[in-house]
């Protein structure tokens, strides 16, 4: 369900708050569009993010968590706890 490179940094920025794709995209420049398109596919699959679109022009696509997601922010909380604790070691690792 969490496995792969963008799925936590995804969840990471719909925690607070509604985003629409471009937003994401922007977010995390780094990731390609197609990727993107997928990851979140799955995310929605898994039933973790809610996909709404609006019938606007352009089309306007929201994500966000849905109340089964939200149970994962203590997890990703923890993850970004750790991962900051840990920063300098993993660097030197590398």
């Amino acid at each position: 369900m969490l496995g792969g490179k963008w799925k936590i940094l995804i969840l990471w920025h719909l925690k607070d708050q509604v985003r629409r794709f471009s937003e994401l995209k922007r977010l995390m420049p780094e990731i390609s569009e197609k990727m993107l398109i997928q990851q979140l596919r799955e995310l929605e699959k898994d039933g973790v993010v809610d996909r709404t679109v609006y019938p606007d022009v352009p089309p306007k696509v929201e994500y966000a968590f849905t109340p089964y997601g939200k149970s994962l922010e203590p997890a990703l909380q923890a993850l970004c706890h750790w991962g900051a604790a840990h920063l300098n070691h993993l660097e030197v690792n590398r």
